[in-house]
């Protein structure tokens, strides 16, 4: 795997955070900190970040959101992982996040955002979704990752599907329609090996990757 995915194996320099835990192409994925509260809170109250999220936008104060942050941050859990997402020189431009772990079933749900339009339809979500799962199989015993995405939304579809996501079944909540995909570590690393160290997505039309919306963006 790490002749697959390079960054399981790079180390942060010493003039670098420590709280990096991958550095890829384009993104870089590092523990959350303080000072994320104010972009996270910009993009929790967006109405359409909300919607691409199949959620609502937030309506507590910035104060109260920034007492909740701390809060997360000081009282973490076992049963979720919540992660930043960096451009390479630095800049704030989403979030990502394994939840609700199972380690008896060997399970867990993957969420991604690009909270940052500036960074939309560029490849960096697709870049942070390949190197979340491959840092999961590395560093976890987790056997499946799984993720509900709109069922309307086609292009983040694909872009998990190029990712190694497949489809399983339709699923209703809250009155919305989604698509339960998932990947299973087995073919995972079935597909690695069956590109010569590729990941899947790099098996399936580079070239061709959509525009994807952020709450599940490429």
């Amino acid at each position: 795997m790490n002749r697959a995915f390079p960054w399981l194996r790079k180390k942060a320099a010493p003039h670098e955070n420590e709280d990096v835990l991958i550095r890829g192409l384009k993104v870089v994925i590092r523990e959350k900190r303080i000072e994320d509260a104010k972009d996270d809170y910009a993009w929790r109250t967006d109405e359409e970040l909300a919607r691409l999220d199949a959620t609502r936008p937030i309506s507590m104060s910035y104060d109260a959101f920034l007492q909740y942050s701390e809060e997360e941050l000081l009282y973490s859990t076992h049963s979720s992982k919540r992660l930043a997402l960096d451009s390479l020189d630095g800049r704030h431009i989403g979030n990502c996040m394994y939840y609700d772990i199972d380690g008896r079933q060997g399970k867990a749900e993957l969420g991604i955002m690009i909270g940052d339009r500036d960074y939309w339809g560029k490849g960096y979500g697709s870049e942070a979704v390949e190197m979340l799962l491959a840092h999961i199989f590395a560093t976890t015993s987790l056997n499946r990752i799984y993720l509900h995405t709109l069922e309307w939304n086609s292009r983040a579809r694909r872009s998990f599907a190029k990712s190694g996501f497949r489809d399983v079944k339709n699923v209703r909540r809250g009155g919305l329609n989604f698509m339960l995909m998932e990947v299973l570590r087995e073919r995972w690393e079935s597909d690695i090996g069956s590109t010569d160290g590729a990941s899947p997505a790099a098996n399936k039309q580079r070239s061709s990757r959509p525009h994807v919306g952020p709450g599940w963006a490429e």
